[in-house]
This record gives C-alpha cells, structure tokens and sequence, in this order.
C-alpha cells in the first residue's frame, strides 16, 4: 500500500498552500510546488459586475421615476452583483487552477479587510488583491489605497485639509504595516494630512484633489518634507517593522498560530531585501524543512470559505445550485466581502464553537445531499434561514461518486478506512472512531457506495476540521 500513499508532507503542502484537494500520487515536493506557483502565475479578472448604462430617455409626459424607489433597486442591484461575484470567486477556487493565488487573495482579502455596497467597487477591490497576490507587497498597498472601495470604507474621501479625518491613515499603519504600538498619534496625524486629497470621481475612478491636499511640511516617522498619501507609503515601507509585521501576519496564517521568533526574523529580513517579493518569501516558506515538521502539521483550524473548497476540491464537485453556499457562508460566520470589522475575521478558535462545529460535521452529508439539516445564521442578514432538504436535486454538490472510487481500485476494502483517513485527514482519528466508521461490514455488494460512505464519514470527523 505505501507505494500509492500520496506523500504525507505533499498533502501538509497542498492544505496550506491551497484548499486541500488530492495531487497525483507520484509528485514530489519539489514538483508539486513549481506547480503550484506555475499554476498561479496567470491572472484573470472577475467580471460578473455589470457597467452601468445611461437611463434611458424620458419621454414627454411621462413621470419622473420616484428617488427613493431608484435608490432602493439600486441598492438592490449592488447587493444582487455582489452575492454574484461572491459566488464567482468561490467557484474560481473551487474549480480553477490557481489555487496558490487564490488562497493568497483569500489572506490579503483578511488584511486588507473591506466592507462597502458598491458591487462595481468590490470587483475593482478584488481584482486588485488577486492580482497582486503573489507580486510586491509594495505596489500592492498602493493599489489597494487607492482603491475607491477602501477610499470609502476607511473615510478619505471626506478627508480634505483644515479638517483631516484620521481613519484611512491609522489603519494602514495599525492593520496594513507597522502593526499597533509601532507608531505615534502624531504619526496618525501627520500622516492623515499627507492622504488629504486622495478620493476617487464620479466614475468610481481614484483622484487626487490638489485643493483639497494640505501641503504645508508633516513630520512623519521622524522625516520632514512636504509629503502625499505615496511618500508615506514609501516611508512605511522603508521601515523593517513593516517587513515583520506582514512576515509575522503571514506565518501565522500559513504555518502556526505559535510564531517561531527566529524563524519569522529571518524570514522578514529576507522579505525586507527581496523589495517585498511575496512570491520569493511564500517559497521560502513552503520549501523550508521546518515547514514540514510534524509539530507544524494539523493544527490550523480551517475557515468556513476553506472548508467548503476543500470538499469541493477533494471530489471535484460543484454545486448543482450555487445559493446554499452563500447560506452555509452565513451560518459559519465567513461571507466574502463582509468581513465584521476593518481587522477581518479573527480566525483560529474563534471559527469554532458548539453549534458551529455539529453543523460543520454534517457538512459534507448535507452537500452530498444524503441529509438534511435546518441552516440558521449566526446573526440576522439578507440571507434567510433555509432548510437544504434530502435529496434535493438543487441544493447539493454534483459528485462522480464512480470516478472517485477508481482512484481507489487497487486498495483492499480492509485497508480502505486507513488509506482514506492519510489522504483526507492531517491526523489519524482514535481506533475507537475508526471503528465506529467501518462498522462490521464484512461483505460489500457495492463498493462505490462504500467508497462514498466512507468519505463522507471520515470528512464527518472533528479532525476534518484542521490543516
């Protein structure tokens, strides 16, 4: 049996790196990351987001429509688009081939959190995060300060000279850079003054706006000059604690929540001279000894948005009807595009709790559509409670059950739960749980639908739960 074992340090790779999913079982370390890099150098764009066209004439007579009826379809519309791209995005890293990419838009998405109702601006947002990904960290924090979406989510477009709003630039320092204590409030201050100015126009555009702009001398971080919102950014940038903090955000994320100080100082001070290279320092961390250590394995708690890509990525489905994602989203506390606050999602233990958990071990039945389960969300929200019912053509995932069992044809069905369990799982469960899954079937008429039955129950496990 070993012979067909995928590497157990190749799966560790391909839970953190991506969503989880089964490599072939020849590849190596070394080739499943070229791979995966190469996979994630392409970038395509997003677009579900229509462009707005001009209303159309009025003709002579006829009556203006009402505002507030055209404000509130228009709210509607925004809100329509952006649970339509929502659902793109998931299906891009369900279904497409740059997964590295995409987990790192899932990280940066987190860090860079924003919240706002302008489906245009939040596909403008995004697409700037998923293209900067795995580029420099540098153009990626102007680009995304510059996007109208943070513009407006952070303030800065009511931040105008003689009367600054300090908003914008006390969380690119707190949460994009140098991290809280690492910084003044004459620094908040200074550097306010610096962003005034910075908005966007009509078009959804960014804007400078000179009349608007205090261009009398800051002192910021102990230089003096008549600076803008991109000489702060270049002076954050110049400060190391940018480089440790972002290395430092990132290893908690990718490796452990324990940070390894050693470790994450060398890391960043390779961050630090590549210029911000993302790229140079995830490699440095997926191919480092240390990151295949047992000490570092299964001890991620995986997010809702990696929960459900993962099953999906392990037996290539999908969803008959994509709709029970954006519930299953809500009721484990993880709707793209609306993180709780200007921090993101707090992640690790906070993902788990009593209720959570249970729905979160019926998952995989009830995408597989072989049970049913009342889906009630956590806090109230435009997406109502819903029942997915057994065997409901339109509320599961569409699953080769023959296809996924050939990959298991050269495995004797006594050691099929253990094969099973090292592909599925970071952690073997107790022998008293693998009992339990295995039963005392001793003859088996079908054995697809053992191979399903099996799956889904080993996907049932707590230890599903973690990377």
């Amino acid at each position: 049996m070993k012979d067909l074992n995928i590497s157990n340090d190749v799966l560790h790779l391909y839970r953190r790196a991506g969503f989880g999913g089964l490599p072939d079982r020849d590849i190596s370390i070394k080739k499943a990351l070229n791979q995966l890099f190469h996979e994630s150098g392409n970038f395509t764009p997003i677009e579900t987001v229509r462009k707005e066209t001009e209303p159309p004439l009025m003709s002579e007579g006829t009556m203006m429509p009402d505002a507030d009826a055209m404000k509130k379809e228009k709210m509607k519309k925004n809100r329509e688009e952006i649970r339509e791209l929502n659902l793109a995005w998931m299906s891009k890293m369900a279904k497409g081939e740059t997964t590295l990419r995409e987990r790192m838009s899932l990280f940066w998405h987190g860090h860079f959190a924003c919240r706002v109702q302008d489906a245009a601006f939040v596909q403008s947002y995004l697409n700037t995060i998923r293209k900067n990904a795995l580029g420099n960290f540098g153009e990626m924090l102007t680009a995304v300060s510059k996007e109208p979406a943070m513009l407006q989510f952070l303030n800065n477009q009511q931040n105008r000279k003689n009367k600054p709003n300090e908003n914008f630039a006390r969380e690119v320092m707190e949460l994009f850079t140098l991290g809280r204590g690492n910084y003044t409030e004459k620094d908040v201050k200074e550097g306010a003054r610096a962003f005034t100015g910075w908005g966007f126009n009509a078009k959804g555009k960014f804007e400078f706006r000179e009349k608007a702009h205090d261009s009398d001398t800051k002192n910021f971080l102990g230089k003096n000059g008549n600076f803008q919102g991109d000489d702060i950014i270049k002076i954050l940038l110049e400060q190391k604690q940018t480089a440790r903090f972002i290395t430092a955000k990132i290893y908690r994320y990718f490796v452990s929540e324990i940070p390894d100080e050693k470790r994450i100082a060398e890391l960043a001070e390779d961050f630090y001279k590549s210029d911000y290279d993302i790229s140079q320092l995830m490699h440095s961390i997926f191919s480092a000894k240390w990151f295949y250590e047992d000490s570092l394995k299964n001890m991620l708690i995986k997010s809702p948005v990696e929960l459900v890509i993962g099953i999906q990525r392990t037996l290539n489905a999908d969803f008959v009807n994509k709709e029970p994602v954006l519930y299953i989203q809500k009721v484990l506390g993880q709707i793209l595009f609306y993180p709780p606050n200007v921090a993101g999602w707090p992640g690790g233990r906070n993902w788990i709790d009593s209720s959570s958990l249970l729905f979160r071990m019926q998952l995989p039945n009830l995408m597989a559509g072989v049970t049913t389960q009342k889906i009630k969300a956590k806090e109230s929200g435009d997406v109502n409670d819903q029942t997915i019912k057994k065997k409901d053509e339109n509320s599961k995932i569409n699953v080769d059950w023959d296809q996924w069992a050939k990959r298991f044809e050269k495995i004797d069905n006594q050691k099929l739960p253990d094969f099973l369990c090292e592909e599925l799982l970071a952690v073997k469960p107790d022998p008293m749980v693998m009992a339990l899954i295995t039963g005392k079937e001793t003859i088996i008429p079908d054995r697809t639908q053992y191979i399903r039955k099996l799956t889904l129950a080993i996907m049932g496990l707590p230890e599903y739960q973690i990377s």
